[in-house]
């Protein structure tokens, strides 16, 4: 058997499948092992490939770049330990469910587990984090293999697209020689790109269950919706208009992608996480609590809806997923978001609802906002909060903002207000980690959708700094806002804090580095922003495109004093300033 030649065709049927399933983009890593499928890809124009040096930075930018697409992207790498780097973002993208193909390539069965080199037990390798995992079999240069090369890749694409969209590992050995010489290569096939790519099926709920729902919503005085983050958005409008049926206000995250756009936004609060730091709030008592998306990014909000465990608690979310940390769920409605919120508000037609809550909550939310807006401008020093209000006001219609983990996904949380402007915030909200955030932010930054701004901490910009080289090779723009606050910020407002002998080294943990020469030298450019006028100049430099970093330096400790200075005013204009009346 001419293995190389074999090797070529699986590899090539593998890719046809691919692409006749509709997958455009292919992020992959340099190696041996995965030689046919990488020149597979390389002889091809209907998918795109994106060349990464280290595998957790490509396999974030995929992560970024699916998300923003809406549609799987396959990975390639070669065997051994590069398939391991995949795993944080494999984790990542299992819980925030964007569809991935994750594509390892291994040495052939009989050099496993024997002490061959490169050579790891890869099978199953990222266990319950995918949807579906396969062991492909060598090819044979059979006949059969062009069909059953191209089925696994449908069948890839078909799991990472179900009901429950996420990631999928298809393991692939190969042979050696892996590739056949130039004059005994076979000419490559021109493969056109899908007519009608593979697509989600939609999971409608179940009548009875949406009735059953319905009567506890018609029977719960003040109920509340709560939008929590959501990978791609929730569906603005059905939610708005359940929203008008229940005459219920919307604690809209941002992540959620309800804050922002033309739809009704009349019931939509952007406050509530300083509301609900106040005990004042526990006067505004929900009947009931409905729940789209995950679990708010306000621990505040979250321990807000813990006060109240005898309201009816109503999660809806998509079947094979469990969402509920606080074990609150008094009913569960299983369906797409919007197709549920639809049949709800449909259901719900004509319920005269209760008037009060919602009022209240409007009332109380627009002077936190005017309050936490006003705290932001008035502090002298450079507030780490205020760095999403000068965002918010200077990008344009259609932008991304992208915020890392810990302090940034909070602060966007906090400052960011409701506008009918439209911009999308992004988040790796799954795992909630800080590694591979740039990574993520470049891969949005790749699908074209409009112009995007990254703000990250020193730490996480110093665990992805290998991300920043798919700037440079691919020629990416990406404004990114370092608030470089030395150290963990986060954990100044834990307990450990306390601790003085102990804090610094073992958590605030101060890098002490000096990112501009890094920034250089992938081609970026770096400015030092000593305050805000400099600031607006910088996202004004960014927006000739390319890699700009803005770095934005501030002092933990004051930034946690003016965060609660915030958080004071606007608990003290929202609750004191004149009394609200409890429904």
């Amino acid at each position: 058997m001419d293995i190389a030649a074999a090797n070529t065709r699986a590899a090539r049927a593998f890719v046809r499948g691919l692409i006749e399933a509709g997958v455009t983009d292919v992020c992959i890593s340099p190696g041996s092992r995965s030689t046919p499928l990488t020149v597979a890809f390389a002889e091809q124009r209907a998918v795109r490939p994106w060349l990464h040096l280290d595998e957790r930075s490509s396999a974030f930018f995929a992560l970024g770049l699916a998300r923003a697409k809406g549609q799987p992207v396959a990975l390639v790498c070669t065997s051994g330990t590069a398939a391991a780097n995949y795993l944080p973002a494999v984790v990542e993208a299992n819980l925030s469910r964007v569809p991935l193909v994750v594509c390892t390539t291994d040495r052939p069965p009989r050099l496993r587990d024997n002490g061959a080199p490169q050579a790891i037990d890869q099978v199953k390798l990222y266990g319950t984090q995918v949807r579906w995992a396969a062991d492909l079999p060598l090819p044979t240069n059979e006949t059969a293999d062009e069909s059953r090369f191209a089925g696994y890749a449908e069948r890839a694409v078909r799991a990472a697209l179900g009901v429950l969209p996420g990631p999928v590992h298809m393991n692939l050995p190969f042979d050696e020689p892996l590739l056949g010489a130039p004059g005994e290569h076979p000419a490559p096939v021109a493969v056109a790109p899908a007519v009608a790519a593979l697509s989600r099926p939609g999971v409608a709920p179940a009548a009875a269950d949406v009735r059953a729902v319905a009567r506890r919503l018609g029977l719960a005085r003040w109920p509340i919706i709560i939008a929590g983050p959501e990978t791609g958005g929730l569906p603005a409008e059905p939610i708005a208009r359940l929203s008008a049926e229940l005459n219920a206000p919307i604690f809209a995250d941002p992540l959620s992608g309800l804050r922002t756009g033309p739809h009704d936004r009349s019931r939509v609060c952007d406050s509530y996480d300083a509301l609900v730091r106040d005990v004042a709030a526990v006067s505004l008592v929900p009947g009931a609590i409905v729940r789209f998306g995950g679990p708010p990014t306000s621990k505040a909000l979250n321990q807000y809806v813990a006060r109240f465990p005898t309201a009816t608690h109503i999660v809806v979310d998509l079947p094979g997923s469990y969402r509920d940390p606080l074990a609150l769920n008094t009913q569960r409605l299983e369906g797409d978001p919007g197709l549920v919120a639809d049949a709800l508000a449909a259901e719900l037609a004509g319920l005269e609802p209760a008037a009060g809550l919602a009022e209240a909550w409007m009332t109380v939310d627009a002077r936190a906002r005017a309050a936490m807006q006003s705290a932001s401008a008035a502090f002298t020093e450079p507030f780490e909060g205020r760095v999403f209000v000068e965002l918010q006001r200077a990008l344009p219609p259609g932008a991304t903002i992208f915020a890392s983990n810990s302090m940034p996904v909070r602060d966007l949380d906090s400052f960011v207000v409701s506008d009918p402007k439209p911009l999308t915030f992004v988040s790796n909200r799954g795992a909630n980690g800080i590694d591979g955030v740039t990574s993520s932010a470049l891969g949005h930054a790749a699908a074209g959708g409009g112009p995007v701004a990254l703000v990250i901490g020193d730490i996480a910009f110093y665990h992805d700094l290998n991300g920043l080289w798919a700037a440079k090779r691919h020629g990416l723009d990406l404004t990114i806002v370092l608030v470089n606050n030395n150290g963990g910020g986060i954990f100044h407002y834990l307990p450990q804090a306390a601790h003085d002998g102990l804090f610094e080294e073992w958590f605030g943990t101060p890098p002490d580095l000096d990112f501009r020469p890094v920034v250089e030298m992938y081609g970026g450019r770096f400015t030092l922003a000593d305050d805000w006028a400099t600031f607006a100049k910088g996202l004004d430099a960014a927006r000739a495109g390319g890699l700009h970093v803005l770095e934005l330096r501030t002092d933990r400790a004051r930034n946690v004093a003016m965060h609660r200075e915030a958080w004071a005013a606007a608990a003290d204009a929202a609750w004191r300033a004149e009394a609200v009346a409890a429904p």
